[in-house]
């Protein structure tokens, strides 16, 4: 019997006869979720904790060098001696990475499963440097957080695809698998990926979650808005996880946003998806949220008659679905007659 939606697969018993093992970017992961890069695994026992629970692997807090430099200007505000500067500089971001390392190492030695870093960036160059810095500390792979918002009216949109391009061709260099964390606020994105396989990512992360803001009526002032995403944020997950799949061969993707159970996490294999990165569904549910996921998962394939992961991936995919325009319909002038079939 299928679990219905709400229902805890707990209460399911034998799902071993069904192998959930799996893999992303040629690491062998033992189940197809991953924990997101978030303050989940910014603590070693934390993150040693989701792994306990299942996680295939996990990706480390990110490395912003944004913050880094909004610190070292706090400290410079706060010095009295110009002369002073660049070794504040210096120090500031020496520490901040070398701390960075130092936990990268640590999840290497005490996690047990693959390990990706995250690194965010301002420069052109910090790209390649960080990147270099955490190889050397071991990780498996790289997922790198590129997304920016232009407000010059004059910017070439062009020019932002083109940053992407020229980080991963960089980045290329280092012999680590590339992930780019890709937003949804690309035209065409499907051909954004094919540009960023062709130039060696050999994954996608879809999507980031953007700073929210919000206007507190009060106060008549600009404030943070909701930190979480929401079950709703899957359908575009799902859209564009189909499309990828279905239209970029060579490059794999990582499902994110609006993993809350089993459920979404089946939906993002058929459609295609190497793996599910979950988040907001750990920090509110805690470790359970990746038991009950797999549970469900393991359950829905064993009632479906699957006995492993690869034959069910990409059965819903654009390019293995009889209608692919569905995938591509955007109005909703053809909502009701679709929910009415």
């Amino acid at each position: 019997m299928l679990v219905p939606y709400g229902a805890s697969p707990t209460d399911y018993t034998d799902q071993t006869m069904v192998d959930i093992r799996t893999s992303f970017v040629g690491l062998p992961l033992e189940s197809p979720v991953i924990v997101s890069s978030s303050g989940l695994t910014r603590s070693i026992d934390r993150a040693r904790s989701l792994v306990e629970a299942g996680a295939g692997a996990v990706v480390l807090k990110s490395l912003f060098e944004e913050q880094i430099l909004m610190h070292t200007g706090h400290l410079i505000a706060h010095n009295d001696y110009p002369e002073a500067e660049d070794y504040i500089s210096a120090y500031v971001r020496t520490e901040a990475v070398d701390t960075y390392l130092s936990y990268v190492r640590e999840a290497k030695e005490k996690l047990g499963v693959p390990v990706i870093a995250s690194i965010n960036c301002r420069g052109k160059e910090s790209w390649f440097e960080f990147a270099e810095q955490v190889r050397g500390a071991g990780v498996d792979a790289l997922e790198v957080n590129i997304m920016r918002l232009e407000t010059d009216l004059y910017f070439d949109p062009v020019a932002t695809e083109q940053t992407y391009i020229d980080i991963v061709q960089g980045l290329r260099g280092t012999g680590l698998p590339i992930i780019v964390k890709l937003s949804r606020q690309h035209t065409a994105l499907p051909a954004l990926v094919d540009k960023l396989r062709a130039s060696g990512a050999a994954a996608v992360t879809l999507f980031n979650r953007t700073y929210q803001i919000d206007i507190d009526l009060e106060r008549e002032q600009f404030v943070g808005g909701e930190v979480f995403s929401h079950q709703g944020d899957f359908t575009e997950t799902l859209r564009y996880t189909g499309l990828i799949a279905g239209l970029v061969p060579g490059v794999e993707v990582a499902a994110s946003t609006g993993i809350y159970t089993w459920q979404e996490l089946t939906k993002s294999l058929l459609a295609g998806a190497q793996v599910g990165q979950m988040c907001t569904a750990i920090y509110k549910q805690g470790a359970q949220a990746i038991r009950e996921s797999l549970r469900g998962l393991q359950m829905w394939m064993q009632e479906h008659g699957y006995e492993n992961i690869e034959e069910l991936r990409g059965r819903l995919s654009y390019s293995a679905v009889p209608d692919p325009t569905l995938f591509e319909r955007m109005q909703f002038m053809k909502y009701f007659s679709m929910r009415n079939n």
